[in-house]
């Protein structure tokens, strides 16, 4: 489990092909590896992943699947990615329940100045419009925020999110442009609700 709040703006160094993925080599940034272990659980933008091998200088491995690159974005190429470490029992929850699995991916209409801070209007498909909610409960790219509004549209369901400065400048989100795909999760409770509710109304 994750909180969404990001720890480390990290780089996917390489990316190496193999049959079935690709294995990326991650150098750390920022982030505290003391107690990163082998089978350590990582989000990156949102993704848990698991570290395969450790490496001097604050660099570690992962494999990623070709399962979970046709289900996220950003995992695939070189480039600046967010980090957060697993969750242990006690820690501060900061931001939201947040289990590292992508649902689904979004793509950036506008991302727009509002005063010092900037609005950021996401188009997400279909299948996750019924989870999403007004200020409730979305990560992108692995960061847990807030909704402002949302708007149901033929191709999938729009929404708002403002982002404050200090999140602009901790994460990878203060690069983003209009086009770009990015990685979603739907707040977990939603997720639980949506299932009793169907079996009720069976």
């Amino acid at each position: 489990m994750f909180t969404g709040i990001i720890q480390a703006i990290g780089q996917i160094e390489a990316v190496s092909p193999f049959d079935g993925g690709v294995r990326l080599t991650i150098d750390a940034g920022d982030l505290d590896l003391s107690n990163v272990g082998l089978g350590d659980s990582i989000a990156h933008n949102g993704a848990c992943m698991t570290v395969v091998e450790q490496i001097p200088n604050g660099k570690y491995l992962i494999d990623v699947s070709d399962e979970s690159l046709r289900c996220t974005a950003g995992l695939d190429a070189v480039g600046p990615v967010n980090l957060e470490k697993a969750m242990r029992l006690g820690d501060m929850l900061g931001g939201h329940l947040v289990s590292g699995h992508v649902d689904g991916v979004g793509i950036v209409r506008s991302f727009d100045p509002v005063g010092d801070s900037r609005e950021l209007i996401i188009l997400a498909p279909v299948v996750l419009a019924k989870y999403l909610a007004v200020k409730g409960s979305v990560v992108v790219n692995g960061v847990s925020l807030t909704t402002n509004w949302i708007r149901d549209v033929n191709d999938g369901c729009e929404f708002s999110i403002n982002l404050i400065p200090h999140t602009l400048s901790v994460t990878t989100l203060g690069a983003i442009e209009p086009g770009q795909r990015v990685n979603l999760e739907i707040d977990l409770i939603a997720r639980y609700v949506e299932r009793m509710v169907s079996l009720e109304s069976k």
